[in-house]
């Protein structure tokens, strides 16, 4: 895994996070938007204990409720193996649109650590990204399960160990999700303890492993409003806990808070917009920065309207943060910069250059060789200019000085 700077990394975390923060607002838009079809489905938490996974003779032509897809694509990833669900898998649910299809995916992971005697490092490598990174999350939930207690320095202790594996941390992107997943295991294994959970998050290695392990820990809490009950956040104040955590942890809290203060004051953009503008001083970058992650996962990732609604935040500074962070989001729910570079061809001259640029820096997470990070960003646009920036993203080059001007 190449060395990547501070300022890459935070790239990397705040993208990454879309793919799962996406997937708790567009639960929180369709029931705010009177979406409940499947009443079983709305019922259910959108973050079940997938570890709790025991294969049975359910099988998937059998199905038509939430829960039995669950059971059925975990049987089918127990007794066939993650690769033969997931193909199935990505057949019914496509591009991730439906928010039920994460609890699938976690239940896939589940099953597939079940069948490889909790190796998460093979399960890891027969997964795939589809639908938020579910499989990752589940197959972490399931790997705490053999933790008793909630000593920090136990959980701590089993947790160092779980993405350490070459086979995970080879490539940035497979070593996130290790850690991301993480997060959201430890908030599920210690009953929903936020401050115990981040505790054993800043218990791991370096800033990597933390930030990334925060951020599951974070998006976890914030889901309890799709079904598990957490205290840790509030309706009188949709910024909490981010503005009550302490420092260190703030910057991943803010990362992801716009999915929340949507969920609180409805689908109003402005309202959003208006609310990071006032967050604590030194944040509201990130608040924008998570507001376009938001805006592209609402729009189901439509450039036009994606620029259109960053446009709400450019009174408050806050357009460019909102365009690359939306570049970012198609990037890595894509697998690929083609969907972004069309959001980059619609937005604002000025912020071309920032747009492409981000979107090479989550392409470049893709890769293990220069020219192969190069070549992908070639394959996006014809502009030089475009593509240098790319590049840059994507590599760490500076700008050519003929392109610089």
């Amino acid at each position: 895994m190449r060395p990547v700077s501070r300022n890459g990394r935070l790239a990397l975390w705040l993208c990454l996070l879309a793919s799962g923060a996406a997937v708790v607002a567009a639960a929180g838009f369709a029931a705010l938007n009177g979406d409940t079809a499947g009443n079983d489905e709305a019922a259910l938490s959108l973050h079940p204990v997938a570890g709790s996974f025991e294969p049975d003779d359910t099988a998937l032509e059998t199905c038509s409720e939430q829960s039995c897809f669950e059971q059925a694509y975990g049987n089918i990833a127990f007794h066939e193996g993650p690769k033969a669900a997931l193909t199935l898998f990505d057949e019914q649910y496509g591009d991730g649109s439906d928010p039920r299809c994460h609890r699938v995916a976690h239940a896939i992971g589940s099953a597939a650590l079940s069948r490889y005697r909790d190796n998460v490092a093979r399960t890891f490598s027969e997964g795939s990204a589809s639908c938020w990174s579910g499989y990752y999350h589940g197959v972490l939930e399931r790997a705490l399960l053999s933790v008793r207690g909630y000593e920090p320095e136990k959980l701590a202790a089993v947790s160092r160990g779980l993405c350490d594996d070459d086979r995970v941390r080879s490539v940035s992107w497979l070593a996130y999700q290790c850690l991301h997943g993480l997060g959201h295991g430890l908030m599920i294994t210690t009953g929903y303890d936020l401050p115990l959970a981040l505790e054993v998050c800043n218990r791991l290695s370096d800033d990597w492993d933390q930030e990334s392990c925060k951020g599951g820990t974070f998006m976890e809490n914030i889901s309890s409003s799709y079904g598990v009950e957490s205290k840790w956040v509030s309706d009188d104040d949709p910024v909490y806990p981010c503005n009550w955590v302490a420092e260190d942890d703030k910057r991943t809290c803010y990362q992801l808070v716009t999915s929340r203060i949507l969920r609180v004051v409805g689908v109003d953009w402005k309202e959003t917009a208006a609310t990071c503008a006032g967050v604590e001083r030194g944040w509201k970058s990130a608040c924008f920065q998570s507001f376009g992650r938001d805006v592209s996962g609402q729009t189901h990732r439509d450039a036009r309207e994606i620029s259109e609604i960053c446009t709400v935040a450019r009174r408050y500074g806050g357009e460019k943060d909102c365009v690359t962070f939306a570049a970012m989001d198609m990037t890595a729910n894509f697998a690929g910069g083609a969907q972004a570079a069309g959001l980059c061809a619609t937005t604002a001259r000025k912020l071309r250059g920032a747009c492409f640029r981000a979107i090479g820096t989550i392409m470049g997470r893709f890769r293990t060789t220069v020219a192969a990070r190069k070549a992908d960003c070639r394959a996006i646009s014809r502009e030089p200019r475009d593509v240098a920036h790319c590049i840059g993203g994507a590599t760490g080059e500076a700008l050519p000085a003929s392109l610089a001007r």
